[in-house]
This record gives structure tokens, sequence and C-alpha cells, in this order.
């Protein structure tokens, strides 16, 4: 049997078992990010959130997806009904597409592209069009008008963002994915180090793209009663969501890619070994930090006010340590094994920290107005962007030609920089409340 499996058909093997991995725990892993974040905002309103189904509500997910499944599929009378139908199949398409080119880990990558980047980039800005299409043919003022707007808030803040990642890519000098966090690991630091102001636009245009609060105005429930999805129902307006989310985890892992090492664990250059073995010292970090969780889960078990609430925090427990002894034993494995394993849980984490942000954002900073959303855009954003790349530019240049510290020039890049951000919010004033005619 050895002899049919060449490496020529496991390198088409194995992209097809990854696309069938990512196809199959992406509905399910965003079911659970909407749980997370239900259980985030209950945590900061001091309630407990979803408990009713499963224990903890754990299997709150799974309700949802079978109401959805149930409910009654409802399309307008004078709608385009082929592209009401198509509408969301092109959203959700574009969003796990763009997966091929995002390396979950050093082992875990469909494509890899020497243009990763661009493809990622490229990919998922066509899901606009499944918005946009969706607002037209449902023939309804509100999804027509939410449609819009999300055109609008789109190009506004992809080009702030695509500015923003510019600036990341001209230290790394590729667009490969892979190649951006190779060279992070060669120049001992993250890229967030070098350009923060760059990484902060990306944060923000990445929150207004994924129509994430303080930007959701395109699905503004208090002013256009969801917005594009007002007419959607059933799983066509559950695909609007899955992929909203799916695109989070996108944009998340862009930005560990490009700004957060990676797959790299922190501090990648140090190589100090646990004595007297081959073991190096931070690479028992991952299994530590999980077994530190187990033990809080075992330690939170017995105050359970009920017994299977008991049993489950118990059997997550039992979970952490299954994983942390996975994570153990990757130490004792080949080299290959170890950095799939290890790399796959550190980008997973930055991955996960990036996406608590978009959840504390949501639940700590009022929603803003159309007109203020689109003047921070293009009167803030954008000429920030601009100004940091060309001072990052310079900075590089100096750098290499007349053989200054890239962190020294860096940090001089980043004062210039903050000190036009001061000037720009200086001068951009803007009035508390919209004017109001004469007369009214």
């Amino acid at each position: 049997m050895s002899h049919f499996i060449t490496p020529s058909i496991m390198r088409l093997v194995l992209p097809v078992l990854y696309a069938v991995v990512i196809v199959a725990v992406l509905p399910l892993l965003a079911g659970y990010i909407v749980l997370m974040e239900r259980k985030v905002m209950a945590d900061m309103q001091a309630r407990l959130g979803p408990m009713r189904v499963g224990p903890h509500g754990l299997l709150q997910p799974i309700a949802d997806a079978v109401k959805l499944l149930l409910k009654e599929d409802i399309i307008p009378e004078k709608a385009d009904r082929l592209l009401f139908w198509l509408a969301p199949l092109v959203s959700v398409t574009m969003a796990l597409l763009a997966y091929a080119a995002l390396p979950i880990g050093p082992a875990f990558q469909i494509a890899d592209l020497n243009i990763g980047l661009l493809f990622i980039l490229a990919v998922s800005s066509l899901g606009i069009y499944g918005i946009v299409l969706g607002g037209w043919a449902s023939n309804s003022h509100y999804s027509l008008l939410g449609a819009l707007r999300s055109a609008a808030q789109l190009v506004s803040y992809e080009t702030a963002a695509g500015l923003g990642l510019i600036s990341a890519l001209l230290l790394a000098g590729s667009l490969s994915m892979r190649d951006i966090v190779i060279a992070q690991y060669d120049q001992g630091m993250w890229f967030i180090f070098y350009v923060p102001i760059g990484f902060f636009i990306y944060m923000v245009g990445s929150i207004a793209e994924t129509n994430r609060a303080p930007f959701d105005l395109p699905e503004a429930e208090s002013e256009l009663v969801a917005g594009y999805m007002t007419e959607y129902s059933g799983f066509r307006w559950s695909l609007y969501f899955l992929a909203e989310y799916a695109n989070m985890i996108i944009v998340a892992g862009i930005a560990t890619t490009l700004f957060l090492g990676g797959w790299l664990r922190p501090f990648a250059s140090f190589h100090d070994h646990l004595p007297g073995t081959p073991i190096e010292l931070l690479d028992a970090l991952p299994s530590l930090l999980v077994l530190g969780v187990a033990a809080y889960c075992f330690f939170l078990a017995p105050k359970q006010p009920v017994k299977i609430q008991k049993l489950v925090m118990a059997l997550v427990g039992g979970l952490c340590l299954a994983i942390a002894g996975i994570l153990a034993g990757s130490l004792f494995a080949s080299p290959a094994v170890l950095q799939g394993v290890h790399g796959a849980f550190w980008f997973m984490a930055k991955v996960f920290a990036y996406l608590y942000c978009f959840l504390w954002f949501r639940f700590t900073f009022p929603r803003y107005r159309f007109d203020q959303l689109m003047r921070l855009g293009w009167r803030f954003l954008i000429p920030l962007a601009l100004v940091n790349l060309i001072t990052m530019a310079t900075a590089l240049l100096i750098s290499r030609e007349w053989g200054w510290s890239l962190r020294i020039t860096s940090i001089l890049a980043i004062v210039v920089t903050l000190a036009v951000a001061m000037w720009l919010a200086k001068n951009d004033q803007v009035d508390s409340a919209v004017p109001v005619a004469e007369g009214e």
C-alpha cells in the first residue's frame, strides 16, 4: 500500500483533506464564537447568558442551527428570486475560499501561493457582491439602503486597512504568507513592534470591513431593521452570519500572520534548553498553559450548583488534560511534528486573542453615526495610513543605505507618525450633533 502513496499523491491529497476540515469545522466554530460572544456580553453586563440548552448553554449553537433549518423560508413577492437565492452563497463562498492561502501553522495550508496575501484580500473583497445583490434583490428600501451603506463602508476602510498592511509588507519583502512569517523569525521580532500604527489602522479597518460594532451601520437594527438582511429568514439568513464570522477569522489570521509572528512562539529566537534535555524551555509553555486551564476547570467543578454542570466542567478539564498531553508528547517527536502541533497552537491562540478584542470593542464603544464613520475613514485613517507608509519606507531606506539600525529608524518613524496623528485629530473638529436647519 505504501508504494501507492507517493509524495506527489500526498501533495494532492493533503490540500483536499485540509479543505474538507475547514468546510466541516468552520460552521461549528462560527456557532461557538457566537456563543462565546453572548457569554462575554453577559459577563460584562453581570448576567449568565445562554444557560438553558445543555450544561452552561454549550448546546445552544446546535439548537440555533436546528431552529434556522426548520424556520420558514420567505421570499418577498417581487424579489429577484435567482439573485435572492444566490446572494448569501456568494458571500459565504468567497469567505471560505479565502482560507485556501491562509497558513494555520507551518504544516496546515491548502496552497502556499507566492501572492498569498493578495489572493486572500482579493477573494474576500468579492463578498461585498453578495451583500449588494442581496439588498437589491430583496426589493426593499431598508435592504437596499443597508447594502449601499455596506458598499461605501467597505470601500472606505479596505483602503485604510490595505495601506496598513503594506507597511508590514515592506519589512517582509514578499506576498507569500509563509515567507512573511519566516521574515519575522529572521529579524527576531514581530512586525507589530516595527509598525504598531499600521497594526492599529488595520485593526480598525478590519472591524469595519466585517461590519462589527461600533461600525455595524449596514446592520443597524435600531435604524434599518437588520439592513441588507431585512427580508432574509431561515437558513439563508444564517449564511450571511456564517460569512461574517468566517471573515472575522480571516482578518484575524491576516493580522496574526503579518503583525504577530504567525505560528511563531513568543521569543522564537530564544533557544535555551531545559537542564539535561534537548527540549527548549519555551516549547514547554503551551502544555503548561493548557495544564493550568485544566487545573482551573477541576477547581471550579465542585463549585457548580447543578450535578450536570459539575460533570461538564470536569469533562472540559479532562479535554484540556488530553490536549496538554498531546502538546507535551510532541516535544519528544520529530522537529516537523513539533513545529506543526505547536505552530497551530500559537496561531490559534493569537487568532482567539484578536477575536476577543472584536467582542470587547462591541460591548464597549457606542455605534458611530454614518457621517462620523465615513469621516473617520477618509479624513483620519487614510491620511494617517499614507503617512505611516511613507515614514516606514523612509526608515527602511535609511536603514539599508546608511546602515542605521532598523529598530532605531522605525522608532523615529513611529514618533513622526504619532505627531501627524495628533495634528489630524486636533484639526478634525466634529460637531456633537447633526446641524438643525433654522426654524425647525
